[in-house]
């Protein structure tokens, strides 16, 4: 099949070059899969995290007590994203359960965050007996849906918990006025949003807090480990204090260590040209997946000037397939040497939430009632249709020369031309 043949029948390869010529048929078919040229090894290392791994062993100095490198990495991250203050801490969920613990979110509060999360977003709400209010998700975006938020708050709204989903910015514009119209504070879980920014302003200098994680995953990454971002100083402060165990308030031991600061420093000499990187395949990638039919490349919102591209979302419709269901779609991807991610389930549908509603504390909280009511506040038929037809690619698969975007999308093309027999 030589290119004009191709473009004729496979709508990925409408803007593909000469260069991405396609097999005749899938590898689940008995075809020759594709390949990815570029590394997908992550994490990314070299002499400079050995040294700042050994210059932490020789020093003597591994706690923070002792030590420099946490505070230096904490000064370091706030001038990286314009923050006033930088806390670091064990993980993400450590920096969440931090920050809401420092606000006062306690039993019987009322916390708002979005159905399309990890779970972390949500067990740091449980673990404080709070009850999870979830607003719908815009399918679109794969962000929390801002026109619904006003109808979710009620008088036992104590915070909304809005999440950068994938590295790009929710919609804060409009949860921030509502916020502010309704007198709630906003806490931003930008765990997976490094670099991003709203408005040429960095994700997590918006509400009063703004949580990271440096997960192994994360485009910035220490194993584990966590931060809260401040621009007010007495409620950094009160987070400071929360995770060190104190004697005079209510406090955790969730500290950062001496190697991860010196680990983040090191892997932050290579975060700004990652993700510039990144940002350059991911727009090369959304040219070409735009012009496939069924596959549509999650949007951004307009006050969005900079997407971290932790994940690079899609949905998948398979009536332009063939009727393929999703997971068949999924492993034709693989068969090509494109691994990919069918993301996550609706998280307020969990059976998690119903044990945890069971038990003792929580059926002192709440009656059952107010439970039933719970169920009836919190149906997300948007998130449930998105958890359908949601493709995901990790940040490792936009490190690689801009010729693997087009292998992504003659792959598509590929199994959406081969979708019947498939």
């Amino acid at each position: 099949m030589n290119r004009r043949q191709f473009l004729g029948t496979a709508s990925a390869a409408a803007a593909l070059p000469a260069s991405a010529n396609p097999v005749d048929k899938p590898a689940l078919l008995g075809g020759t899969p594709l390949k990815l040229t570029g590394a997908r090894q992550w994490p990314v290392f070299d002499q400079t995290e050995e040294k700042a791994l050994l210059g932490v062993l020789k020093s003597g100095h591994w706690y923070r007590g002792s030590g420099q490198m946490v505070r230096k990495f904490e000064e370091q991250y706030a001038a990286l994203t314009g923050a006033k203050h930088c806390l670091a801490v064990a993980n993400g969920t450590s920096a969440l359960l931090a920050s809401i613990s420092a606000l006062g979110i306690d039993a019987g509060d009322e916390v708002i965050l979005p159905p399309y999360t990890f779970v972390a977003t949500l067990n740091v709400i449980l673990e404080k007996h709070a009850l999870p209010i979830f607003v719908d998700s815009d399918r679109a975006t794969f962000q929390m849906d801002a026109a619904k938020l006003n109808a979710a708050i009620t008088d036992r709204t104590k915070l909304i918990l809005p999440v950068h989903m994938g590295g790009a910015p929710v919609d804060l514009d409009s949860i921030l006025a509502t916020a502010k119209k309704r007198n709630v504070p906003v806490i931003e879980d930008a765990c997976q949003a490094h670099l991003g920014e709203w408005r040429n302003r960095k994700v997590g200098t918006w509400g009063i807090a703004g949580c990271f994680s440096f997960q192994a995953s994360k485009n910035l990454n220490s194993g584990e480990g966590g931060a809260v971002l401040f621009n007010d100083a007495s409620f950094h402060e009160a987070t400071r204090a929360f995770h060190s165990n104190q004697t005079n308030s209510q406090s955790l031991n969730l500290r950062l260590t001496e190697f991860q600061a010196g680990l983040l420093m090191a892997q932050m000499t290579r975060i700004e040209a990652q993700s510039k990187t990144r940002e350059q395949n991911a727009a090369y990638l959304t040219k070409l997946l735009s012009e496939v039919k069924g596959i549509a490349p999650a949007k951004l919102y307009p006050g969005c000037t900079r997407n971290a591209w932790h994940l690079y979302m899609f949905r998948y419709d398979k009536q332009h397939f063939a009727g393929m269901p999703r997971e068949k779609f999924l492993k034709a991807l693989a068969a090509e040497g494109v691994p990919a991610s069918g993301g996550y389930n609706p998280l307020n549908k969990q059976p998690l939430i119903a044990r945890i509603f069971a038990t003792r504390g929580f059926r002192r909280l709440f009656t059952d009632a107010e439970l039933k009511r719970w169920a009836e506040r919190n149906h997300c038929p948007e998130n449930d249709k998105l958890c359908e037809e949601a493709v995901w690619l990790t940040q490792p698969m936009l490190l690689g020369p801009r010729t693997d975007m087009e292998v992504i999308a003659t792959a598509i093309g590929k199994i959406q031309r081969h979708a019947a027999s498939l």
